[in-house]
């Protein structure tokens, strides 16, 4: 046997799967993030390409509107040296959203995703920790939009 074929079946026997396609129980819906432009692309595009909803441009034409209401950026120091100097830092992402359909009737709860990732700081790597930094922040953003997508497989049309 193939070293891949028994990979394969390894990654099989525990359950591995990858993400594949998102099952919503809606069929069009309206992202209103306008206080967030880059996490609302962001997630239009992962909508588009990973769920079987389609993204429509008004909230007129959706099954189900999902408003982005706040989207924060915290950034908090979490050690310091003895001399008074920072060692590590902690970012937190908040994001709160609720999922309506257009007549206002909830599809979920309204809900909040908050990421936290904490890097060590030095004062001789500047440059190099703020785009650690930047780094960081897009990846929480991009682990962001993925628990969105997985809480709206949640959704469901209120009775």
């Amino acid at each position: 046997m193939s070293i891949s074929v028994i990979l394969g079946c390894t990654l099989a026997a525990c359950g591995f799967h990858l993400r594949g396609e998102a099952n919503f129980t809606f069929t069009t819906i309206y992202v209103n993030g306008a206080s967030a432009p880059s996490l609302t692309a962001e997630l239009r595009r992962a909508l588009a390409d990973t769920g079987s909803a389609r993204v429509v441009q008004s909230a007129q034409d959706a099954q189900v509107v999902l408003d982005i209401t706040r989207v924060a950026d915290d950034k908090e120091v979490l050690s310091l040296s003895a001399a008074g100097g920072v060692l590590e830092y902690q970012l937190t992402k908040r994001v709160d959203f609720r999922v309506h359909g257009p007549d206002g009737a909830q599809w979920l709860p309204p809900g909040e995703i908050t990421l936290r990732r904490s890097y060590s700081y030095s004062e001789s790597e500047v440059l190099a920790r703020e785009a650690q930094e930047q780094r960081l922040l897009k990846e929480m953003q991009s682990d962001a939009v993925q628990q969105l997508i997985r809480r709206l497989q949640a959704a469901r049309k209120p009775s």
